[in-house]
C-alpha cells in the first residue's frame, strides 16, 4: 500500500523538506538495559545511545544483527511513510487495511505512556543539574538536612580493620567498625532517595508533592512544548545541536575516562563477558526485548519522522544505517562507562561489578558517585548532566512528534492551519505533565517504575511487534510489501527480507514472548519493596490497554460489516487505494522506477 502523506497534512513540510537529522539519540525511550554477559542487570529508562547503556557483549551484538539481517518491516516503512502503514498509528482512517487499525491505536497508546513517564529522567537530570552548579557536589559529603545519622563517606572497606574510626565531614561524630558498615549509606544514595526522591515507605503512601520537582517538571514540559510546537521545521533545525552535542561531551568523558587509575580494568571487564550467561534463557529475552527498545520497533514514532520524507527516499539504506549507527554509538558508550566505573571500583577497592548500580541508579548514583572521585567534580557533573538532558529531549521530541502527528492524522483537516497543531500539542503536553504530578510525590518511584515495566514494556512491543509482521508479510502480502518498497527506492530488497518478516520475526516475538510470561514475577523496587497485588494489577490495566486494541479493533470491524464472515473478512483484509496512490501505481510510473 501506497500512502504520500504529504499530500495529506501540511504540504509545505511534507515530502518538501528533507528529513531532519534525526540520530540513534533520538529514538525514545529505552527502560529496560542489560547486561546478561556480565551477569549484572541494569534496568534504567535511558536512551541506548547515552553512556548509560549497556551493548551487553555478546548477546546484544548478536539480536542487534538478527535485526539488521532479519529485520522487522516497521524499520522499513517507519524512515519513509510512504508504503504500508499497517503497524503505524498516523494513517487516515480507510486509506490502508481497515483490519490494520487497532494495531495503529496501540502504538499510540504504547507511545503516550511512554511520553508520560520518560520524561521524569528529564526532571531529574535538570535538577541534579542545578544541585551540580557548586563549588562542592551536595551528594560528595554528609552533614545536609536530608542526610541521617547512618552516612557515611568511607568508601574503601580496605581501610577498616576491625577498628573502630571516624567518619569525616559530618556535623556529628559516629564511630563505627567494618561490621556495622552494612548499616551505613552513601550520601550519593541518600540524596537520590531523601533529596530527590523523597521516597516513601510503598505505593500506597503517595505522601507529599516535591515542590521543587513540580517547577523542574513544568520547566521540562515547556522546553519540550516550544521545540515541537511548529513542527519538524523548528525542530529539526534544534536537532542539529541535540543530537551532535552528545557525542562531543562522550569524547570529553572518554579522553578524561581513560586516564582515572583503574580506567584499564573496567574496559577489560567490558570486553571480556561471561560466556555461560548465554545458556539463560533470561538473557535472551532481555537481550530481545532490549533491541525492540532501542530501534523503537512497535512504538510509532519514527513512522511519523518518516511522514516527513520524499516519497522516493530509500528507506531501505536509511534502516541499516539508524542500526548501524545506534549499535556503534552503543558499543562506544560502553567504554565511557566502564573507564569510570573501573576508576570507580580501584577507589572503592572493590569488585566491578558491585559498582553498577539496579534501576535508574546507574545515572543518578554510579555516576555523580564516580564524578565525586574525580578533580573538579562539579565540571564533570555538570556536563555528564547537560549531555543527559539533551539526549534525554532528543527521545522526548520523538515520542510527542509521533503522537501529536497521530492525532492529526486520525482527524485530517487539510485545510487546517497551524493553530490547531499547536492546541494539540499544548493540549497532549498538559495532559501528560498533569499524570506526572503522580511522579513527584513520596510514593512517585513506585509509580514511575509501573509505568515503566508495564506501559512500555518488553512485553507489549513484542506483541505489536508480532502482529505488525502478521499483517504485513501475511494479510497484505510480503511480496505485495517488497513491491512498495521497489517503487519507491528502485530496487528490490534482498528477498531474505521477506521470510524473515514471514517467519523470522515472529517466531522470535513468540518465543521471547512466552519466556516473559512464563517466568513473569511480581514487580520489586530495589529488591526490598514488592509491589501489592493491586499495584500489579493497575500495571497490567496499563498493558493491556495496548495490547486489547489490536484484538478488539478486529472484532469491532468484524461486527460492523455486512455479508457473510468470509466476506467481511475478505472487505477488511483488501486495501483501499486513495487517489495520492494511484499516482504511484501507472505504469509510467512503475516503467520509470523499475
Amino acid at each position: 500500500m501506497l500512502l504520500d502523506r504529504g499530500r495529506l497534512l501540511e504540504p509545505h513540510l511534507r515530502g518538501v523538506l528533507p528529513a531532519p537529522p534525526w540520530s540513534c539519540a533520538m529514538l525514545p525511550a529505552v527502560p529496560t538495559l542489560s547486561c546478561p554477559a556480565w551477569g549484572c542487570q541494569l534496568r534504567c529508562p535511558i536512551p541506548t545511545s547515552s553512556p548509560l547503556s549497556c551493548p551487553g557483549l555478546p548477546a546484544f551484538p548478536v539480536l542487534s544483527l538478527s535485526v539488521l539481517h532479519c529485520p522487522h518491516p516497521s524499520l522499513q516503512h517507519p524512515t519513509s511513510h510512504s508504503m504500508l502503514a499497517a503497524g503505524c498509528p498516523q494513517v487516515p482512517a480507510g486509506s490502508d487495511l481497515p483490519r490494520a487499525t487497532g494495531l495503529g491505536l496501540a502504538s499510540m497508546v504504547i507511545v503516550f505512556f511512554c511520553n508520560s513517564y520518560y520524561i521524569m529522567i528529564l526532571v531529574w537530570g535538570l535538577f541534579y543539574l542545578v544541585h551540580s552548579l557548586t563549588d562542592t557536589l551536595p551528594w560528595a559529603t554528609c552533614g545536609h538536612s536530608w542526610n541521617t545519622e547512618q552516612c557515611t563517606e568511607l568508601f574503601n572497606p580496605d581501610l577498616c580493620y576491625n577498628v573502630s574510626i571516624n567518619a569525616t565531614a559530618s556535623t556529628w561524630t559516629s564511630n563505627f567498625s567494618c561490621a556495622d558498615m552494612t548499616n551505613k549509606r552513601s550520601p550519593v544514595i541518600e540524596f537520590w532517595e531523601n533529596k530527590v526522591l523523597r521516597l516513601s515507605g510503598g505505593l500506597s503512601e503517595p505522601g507529599e508533592m516535591n515542590w521543587q520537582m513540580i517547577l523542574c517538571l513544568l520547566t521540562t514540559w515547556i522546553v519540550v512544548y516550544f521545540c515541537i510546537w511548529k513542527g519538524v521545521k523548528s525542530t529539526g533545525k534544534i536537532v542539529y545541536f541535540t543530537a551532535l552535542f552528545p557525542y562531543v561531551v562522550l569524547i570529553l568523558l572518554l579522553v578524561h575516562g581513560v586516564t582515572l587509575p583503574g580506567a584499564l580494568g573496567g574496559i577489560i571487564y567490558y570486553l571480556k563477558p561471561d560466556w555461560s550467561k548465554l545458556v539463560e534463557a533470561q538473557v535472551w529475552i532481555d537481550a530481545g526485548t532490549q533491541v525492540f527498545f532501542s530501534y523503537a520497533i512497535g512504538l510509532g514514532a519514527l513512522t511519523a519522522l518518516g511522514s516527513y520524507n520524499r516519497f522516493h527516499n530509500n528507506c531501505y539504506r536509511d534502516a541499516y544505517i539508524l542500526a548501524v549507527i545506534n549499535s556503534c554509538t552503543s558499543f562506544f558508550a560502553g567504554f565511557v562507562v566502564f573507564s569510570v566505573l573501573g576508576f570507580m571500583a580501584s577507589e572503592q577497592g572493590v569488585d566491578i561489578s558491585k559498582v553498577a548500580e539496579s534501576g535508574p541508579g546507574l545515572a543518578f548514583i554510579a555516576y555523580p558517585k564516580a564524578v565525586t572521585l574525580m578533580p573538579l567534580s562539579p565540571l564533570w557533573a555538570t556536563l555528564f548532566f547537560v549531555m543527559l538532558l539533551v539526549l534525554g529531549l532528543d527521545s522526548q521530541f520523538v515520542g510527542v512528534e509521533g503522537f501529536i502527528t497521530g492525532i492529526l492524522d486520525l482527524f485530517p483537516q487539510p485545510g487546517a492551519g497551524s493553530l490547531r497543531r499547536e492546541l494539540t500539542a499544548a493540549l497532549c503536553c498538559i495532559i501528560c505533565c498533569l499524570i506526572d504530578l503522580s511522579m513527584v510525590t513520596q510514593g512517585g518511584m513506585y509509580v514511575f517504575q509501573l509505568f515503566d515495566n508495564y506501559s512500555a514494556s518488553g512485553i507489549t512491543l513484542l506483541w505489536q511487534a508480532f502482529w505488525e509482521c502478521v499483517v504485513i508479510a501475511w494479510v497484505y502480502g510480503a511480496d505485495r510489501f517488497m513491491d512498495d518498497v521497489a517503487r519507491m527506492i528502485g530496487y528490490r530488497p534482498l528477498p531474505v527480507m521477506k521470510w524473515c518478516w514471514a517467519v523470522v520475526t515472529p517466531l522470535v516475538c513468540v518465543g521471547i514472548f512466552v519466556f516473559h510470561v512464563v517466568n513473569y514475577k511480581p514487580l520489586t523496587y530495589n529488591k526490598t519493596y514488592v509491589y501489592p497485588w493491586w499495584g500489579d494489577a493497575i500495571g497490567w490495566v496499563l498493558a493491556l490497554s495496548s495490547m486489547l486494541c489490536i484484538p478488539c479493533t478486529v472484532i469491532y470491524k468484524l461486527l460492523r460489516c455486512k455479508g457473510s464472515l468470509r466476506e467481511r473478512w475478505q472487505l477488511l483484509t483488501t486495501p483501499i487505494w486513495g487517489q495520492h496512490h494511484l499516482e504511484y501505481l501507472t505504469p509510467e510510473a512503475e516503467a520509470k522506477l523499475l
